[in-house]
């Protein structure tokens, strides 16, 4: 108990000290502000090694759909005070209304931890009821279009490698998200992802039944992408 309240005092330190964090370069936008910021004070907490590992450096605020939007400017002002930024499309729109209920319930301190989580979250900003609206509907018009359960295809050895590999990080996405010449640049990235979060990539080591076998994923991928325009 001791050791978790050392660590939430941590973050509570980090809030803090947000805003006191040292200026980037000029030409940067406020958003890229907010990111460089928080890396920075990570990079000074002890437990900034934990903090980076809640979420992969995916995005930057410049990625995001819509970058000039108001939601993509709440998306960065908010989330990056606690995790690195996060893509709209990691979960569903149905999933991004339950987060984000969760995440600003955080942020202004009310989290499961009483006393202990009002205190972490003290200088930690929690958006209005209006920006929460804004924020939700940003996330939820970009969120991942999610594939259907019931399709045959998931079915086949490369359907469930498919359905295993991309179902421990967010919801399964619809391959039609992407053409035959996109979907291989999009795997490997998400392999570095998985990676870097330590899950199962398929390697004989870690064997999974089927085995996660990259080049049949891809294949799967392409015999149901979008058709090229």
């Amino acid at each position: 108990m001791n050791n978790c309240v050392r660590w939430l005092a941590s973050v509570a330190l980090l809030a803090a000290a947000f805003f006191a964090a040292p200026a980037v370069a000029a030409d940067s936008s406020p958003r890229d502000e907010g990111v460089a910021r928080a890396k920075y004070l990570w990079s000074q907490s002890p437990h900034g090694n934990m903090l980076e590992r809640i979420l992969p450096p995916s995005i930057e605020p410049r990625g995001l759909p819509e970058p000039g939007s108001d939601g993509a400017r709440l998306t960065a002002r908010y989330c990056v005070q606690c995790h690195y930024l996060p893509n709209p499309q990691m979960h569903t729109p149905d999933r991004w209304t339950t987060i984000v209920v969760r995440m600003v319930w955080r942020m202004q301190g009310q989290g499961n931890l009483g006393s202990i989580m009002k205190e972490m979250m003290d200088n930690v900003a929690a958006p209005t009821d209006e920006e929460t609206a804004v924020l939700t509907r940003y996330l939820r018009k970009h969120g991942q279009s999610e594939m259907d359960p019931a399709h045959p295809g998931l079915r086949s050895e490369a359907g469930k490698m498919f359905s295993i590999a991309c179902t421990q990080c967010h919801a399964l996405p619809d391959p039609r998200r992407h053409t035959r010449r996109e979907w291989p640049a999009v795997v490997e990235r998400m392999k570095r992802h998985m990676l870097w979060a330590n899950t199962v990539t398929g390697p004989d080591e870690l064997r999974t039944t089927p085995v996660l076998e990259t080049a049949e994923i891809v294949r799967f991928l392409q015999r149901h992408a979008r058709a090229e325009r």
